[in-house]
């Protein structure tokens, strides 16, 4: 409790500030390209997963997936609009007590459904031709219903335990609305997801291992007719690892050497701001994330891959259609010369 005393104390001094025009200028404008794009691609996604029932385990987990992103990204104007001070400054003791524990909520139900979709395709490569039972089904559905409510049981404290009177002043840094307990709970969560994202990460790395295993076996075995489809498999299977460790790892190297400046008196003013923009920055690539998704359902879904291009082939169907009426009916209403 010591630590945290010094840290109430030590950081009601405002003056370390770092420079306002990449947390208000630069940070707003990435993050304004991401909800653009992101809310465009997973509201598609939304659509499409909307058209296809959950038959498999495989599906299940996209579905939660693109729910858990699609409330990311709704918390990115919120976010916006406080860091760029286009609003009161009420806006950001609102972001620090809901949409930011919101964020890092979807953020690591996010990293468990990675999870389990490569688990899910190791057991696809190893035994392709084994499908779902009700039984099967019915479990998938349990444990995500199970992820959603423990992780949310972890961020509810977060919420509750950000109470201090909010005032101009101590908004300006989220940890100075926590109470004393507030800050330990803080600690703890942060410790729990590390520990979930390295877990996740090692049982993402053992899965890839475990299938290029049986990518080479299986290219061995067709050596003569299978090279150039062995490529596409590797290719498309590899996407998952590969947005895992671009947009997860830099933050998780980052995050509890951040935590522990904003909890504890251990780092000067320039650690402080150091620290602050590789969080920033890295965080930023989390949230890529939910942008780099919908490549996942693309490439290794064939059913969401099949229903959006069926999709998109009647809209420009209807489209070209529509075009062609609209000339013939410019047609007749010439007049002859």
């Amino acid at each position: 409790m010591k630590a945290t005393t010094q840290f109430s104390s030590s950081r009601n001094d405002s003056n370390c500030t770092s420079d306002s025009r990449i947390s208000q200028v630069i940070f707003p404008l990435l993050y304004t390209f991401l909800f653009l794009v992101g809310i465009t691609m997973n509201g598609l996604a939304m659509w499409v997963f909307f058209k296809i029932s959950s038959k498999s385990n495989f599906i299940i987990f996209l579905k939660n997936t693109v729910i858990s992103d699609l409330l990311m990204i709704l918390t990115f104007p919120f976010k916006i609009l406080s860091d760029a001070k286009l609003v009161s400054w009420v806006l950001r003791g609102f972001v620090c007590q809901v949409t930011q524990v919101v964020f890092y909520f979807t953020m690591y139900i996010s990293i468990l459904f990675l999870g389990l979709i490569t688990i899910d395709r190791y057991q696809k490569a190893t035994s392709p031709f084994r499908t779902s039972t009700p039984r099967s089904l019915l479990a998938a559905k349990i444990l995500s219903t199970a992820i959603w409510v423990s992780m949310f049981a972890l961020s509810l404290p977060n919420m509750i335990l950000t109470n201090k009177k909010k005032t101009p002043k101590n908004v300006r840094k989220c940890a100075l609305l926590k109470s004393e307990f507030g800050l330990v709970w803080h600690e703890i969560v942060n410790y729990i997801c590390q520990f979930i994202f390295w877990v996740n990460l090692a049982v993402i790395v053992v899965c890839y291992i475990l299938i290029s295993k049986e990518l080479y076996k299986s290219y061995k075995r067709t050596r003569c007719t299978g090279k150039a489809s062995k490529k596409t498999v590797n290719l498309k299977v590899f996407i998952i690892i590969a947005v895992f460790f671009i947009c997860f790892v830099p933050f998780h190297f980052t995050r509890i050497p951040y935590t522990l400046s904003q909890t504890r008196d251990v780092f000067d003013c320039s650690a402080q701001n150091t620290l602050f923009y590789l969080k920033e920055t890295t965080l930023w690539l989390t949230s890529l994330n939910a942008c780099l998704d919908p490549f996942i359902y693309f490439f290794l879904c064939k059913s969401f891959r099949k229903s959006l291009l069926d999709m998109l082939c009647k809209h420009m169907a209807g489209l070209g259609a529509r075009t062609k009426e609209q000339n013939e009916g410019d047609d007749t209403d010439e007049t002859p010369l």
